[in-house]
């Protein structure tokens, strides 16, 4: 029995939610990986990884026309978190906000400016019981310091951070958060700085800047985000299945109680993948695609080596669970019928497919192997029902694996590893290449295929089919063990009938037409039998490639 490996992870991700990118904590365990919104990376065109595009080093000065007031409609922006429907919150917005290096295009949701109304109570830090901070930022040739600040005296609040944009230097700093109040910048204080006097002394700092901080907890529920990341459409736990569910609360808002915007996605039988359904040119994406087929997750990591340890991780989670999802499905096979199949291997991967004008590319399937035939299924078969309606069966015994290996002929870093198989039809050869993600699942694959094709032989052992030699109806039959057999047709009486008999090794020639005819020579003094099969000889010719090959391997001769 194999010893898995489990893999345990933690970081930062950018999730790839209707078409921004929004920072994540992830966390991957045993069978889960778990998403937790943190801030909004950037729109399509921000990269917050790095500070080479999109970003800019002055200040912008003033609220986005186009968001208007957030707190005149709790449906936009941040919904229901500081007021009730169809009131202000309790921090009217009439301030501005100052973004200092932030990407190009700010995609955030409505920020929480703030200002005064008459009667209003001021916020002060000193009202806070979190400790004064002293934090050193190094800004970046590009991008600035990295945040957005709001408030101000004419406003009756500090000067607060109101967002922190990931990458940038004072996310690095790792030492500032949302809700900070600015005291005082390389000495000079701001407790009762106006916004734009707060805004000059941030612009003047120079490239070393000293902050002195204060959290303030009163006002840190008007920065956070709606729930986005728990809403996430994923496939849940099946009902019927309760055994294979992959958390406790997987695709819920709220993980043991928390508030916080999470997803918990199951790893059983999901399919991470890379470069398959989004271009990667800077090999930093993970896809990770539903059991059901339906749903994708993009993430993004902050380069390649990070990139291939987060894919290697989860990769290694989901291979490690496999042996649970082989005994689930065979459970509900054997419960069916004593006839139903015992399945020996599954697992996603991706199927080449040919579109209009000579393109190509590459569509999830799922391919499941028994101790007979290959399926291939859009999705999961969870249940006797989707079992029953594959794409398409292919015999074992009539499948070849004619490729196995990188696609470019060579092992090169980056290449696709793709294998192929041919199986023999009564209208010809069908040919399928698919692309899997590793090379341990390329070896996996491969030896599957192999060695199913052969204990297939040794378990049907024998395939006979009605045909036409020289005029006359007679029965050819292959026996893994015996080799051929030709009888007249009908046989009587029984085994009376026999016209030929030959083991493999007395076979000198076969051929056919692709037609309807199989041409064998034995060598013997009726020379070349021309069988008219009556229907396409290909499934024939590949019975008789798996037979051979199986004996081969058997005897040693083959490895």
């Amino acid at each position: 029995m194999a010893v898995w490996t489990r893999a345990e992870k933690r970081g930062q991700l950018d999730l790839l939610l209707r078409d921004r990118w929004i920072r994540v904590a992830a966390e991957l365990t045993r069978e889960t990986l778990t998403l937790t919104a943190e801030a909004e990376a950037a729109g399509p065109g921000g990269s917050p990884w790095d500070g080479s595009a999109g970003l800019r080093n002055g200040v912008s000065n003033g609220n986005d026309p186009s968001l208007g007031n957030p707190f005149q409609n709790q449906n936009h922006g941040v919904r229901g978190r500081s007021g009730s429907p169809g009131r202000p919150g309790k921090y009217p917005n009439n301030g501005s906000n100052s973004d200092f290096g932030s990407p190009g295009s700010s995609y955030g949701s409505p920020g929480s400016s703030f200002g005064s109304r008459q009667g209003d109570a001021p916020v002060r830090p000193e009202g806070s019981s979190e400790a004064v901070r002293k934090v050193r930022v190094v800004k970046q040739e590009s991008g600035g310091l990295g945040i957005s600040i709001k408030g101000g005296r004419e406003n009756r609040m500090p000067i607060l951070i109101s967002k922190i944009f990931p990458g940038l230097a004072a996310d690095q700093s790792r030492a500032l958060r949302v809700g900070d109040a600015i005291l005082s910048v390389n000495g000079s204080d701001l407790r009762e700085a106006t916004h734009d006097l707060a805004v000059q002394a941030l612009k003047k700092a120079g490239k070393e800047v000293t902050l002195e901080v204060k959290y303030i907890r009163e006002v840190s529920p008007l920065f956070k985000k709606p729930s986005l990341v728990a809403d996430l459409p994923w496939d849940g736990v099946r009902p019927q299945s309760p055994s294979y569910s992959g958390s406790e609360d997987s695709g819920s808002p709220n993980h043991g109680g928390s508030s916080k915007d999470r997803k918990v996605i199951g790893l059983k039988m999901c399919f991470i993948s890379r470069n398959l359904t989004m271009p990667d040119l800077e090999n930093r994406l993970l896809e990770l695609h539903s059991p059901d087929g339906q749903h994708t997750v993009v993430l993004r990591c902050k380069d390649g080596p990070s990139a291939n340890s987060w894919f290697t991780a989860i990769h290694t989670n989901i291979a490690a669970l496999l042996p649970q999802t082989l005994a689930h499905i065979n459970a509900y096979l054997g419960a069916s019928a004593s006839a139903q199949p015992h399945l020996k291997h599954i697992g996603w991967m991706a199927e080449q497919v040919q579109l209009e004008g000579g393109r190509q590319q590459h569509r999830p399937v799922v391919m499941a192997l028994t101790e007979k035939d290959i399926l291939l299924f859009e999705s999961v078969p969870w249940s006797r029902e989707s079992w029953s309606m594959p794409l398409l069966t292919h015999p074992l015994l009539a499948t070849r694996l004619v490729h196995s290996g990188s696609a470019r002929g060579s092992p090169a870093q980056g290449s696709d590893l793709m294998f192929a198989t041919r199986t023999g039809t009564g209208r010809g050869i069908e040919s399928h290449i698919f692309r899997v993600e590793t090379h341990w699942d390329l070896s996996s694959w491969t030896r599957a295929l192999v060695q199913g094709a052969h204990a297939a032989a040794e378990l049907i052992k024998e395939v006979s089919i009605g045909c036409t030699l020289n005029r006359q109806d007679v029965r050819l039959t292959l026996h893994y063990e015996k080799g051929f057999t030709v009888t007249r047709e009908p046989a009587e009486p029984p085994g009376g009938a026999v016209l030929f008999r030959y083991p493999y090794e007395k076979l000198k020639m076969s051929a056919d037409d692709g037609i309807r005819n199989l041409y064998l020579d034995f060598g013997g003094p009726e020379g070349e039998m021309v069988f008219d099969l009556h229907s396409g000889p290909k499934p024939v010719v590949f019975v008789l490639h798996s037979f051979l090959s199986a004996k081969l391997t058997r005897m040693g001769l083959l490895t």
